[in-house]
C-alpha cells in the first residue's frame, strides 16, 4: 500500500462511504493498548491527527445528545473491542471496506458484480494505505472468526457481535504505530 495525501484520502473516502450510513474517523495512538484508542475514536474524544476528513451521518449527532457520547456505539471496554474483533489481512481489509459501500440485503449493485469494482477496491486500498504497510486490521465480521483472509466479495456480508443498537452493524479497525482508524457501516433500524 502506498502512502496518500489529504486530497486522495478525502476523495476516496467520499466515493466509498458518503452515500451509506457509515462512520469513518481516525485518531492518534496514545496508549499501549490500541483498544483504548479505538474507544476514543468511537466516542469522538479525539480528532484526526492529520486534520483530514471524517464521515458520519448527521443522525448520530441527535443520538449522542439524547443517548450517550459514543452513540451509535454501545459503551464498550477495550477488552470487548479486542475480543469482539478478529484479525484480517490487508487484502481482506480492503475488500471489507469496499463492501461497506453497499447495503447488506437487497443490494442491486454488489461490489463483486459492479463495472467499477476495481475502482472501488482501489479507493479502499488508498484509504487503508494511510496506515502503512505494517498496519494491523481487525473486523467485527464473523467471516473472520476462522480465517484472516475471508473473501468479503464472494457472498453475503456477515455481521458479528453488535457494537451498536442497530439491527446490524459491521466494522473495520486499522491500527498503525501512530494512528487508529474506525470504519463502520450500519443497517439502521
Amino acid at each position: 500500500m502506498n502512502a496518500i495525501d489529504n486530497a486522495v484520502w478525502d476523495a476516496a473516502l467520499a466515493r466509498l462511504l458518503d452515500d451509506v450510513y457509515a462512520f469513518a474517523r481516525t485518531g492518534p495512538r496514545s496508549h499501549d493498548d490500541w483498544g483504548r484508542d479505538v474507544l476514543n475514536v468511537m466516542d469522538r474524544s479525539v480528532t484526526d491527527p492529520r486534520g483530514w476528513r471524517t464521515l458520519e451521518w448527521q443522525i448520530d449527532k441527535a443520538g449522542r445528545k439524547s443517548a450517550r457520547p459514543p452513540y451509535p456505539f454501545l459503551p464498550l471496554t477495550a477488552q470487548q473491542v479486542h475480543t469482539w474483533t478478529f484479525p484480517v489481512t490487508a487484502c481482506a481489509a480492503a475488500e471489507l471496506l469496499a463492501s461497506l459501500t453497499q447495503e447488506w440485503f437487497f443490494e442491486a449493485r454488489l461490489v463483486r458484480a459492479r463495472a467499477d469494482r476495481d475502482d472501488v477496491l482501489a479507493d479502499a486500498c488508498s484509504v487503508l494505505s494511510r496506515f502503512g504497510a505494517d498496519a494491523d486490521f481487525r473486523t467485527s465480521s464473523d467471516l473472520a472468526r476462522t480465517s484472516a483472509s475471508p473473501d468479503f466479495l464472494a457472498g453475503e456480508l456477515a455481521g458479528g457481535r453488535a457494537f451498536t443498537d442497530h439491527v446490524m452493524d459491521l466494522g473495520l479497525i486499522a491500527v498503525s504505530a501512530d494512528e487508529v482508524g474506525v470504519f463502520w457501516s450500519f443497517n439502521a433500524n
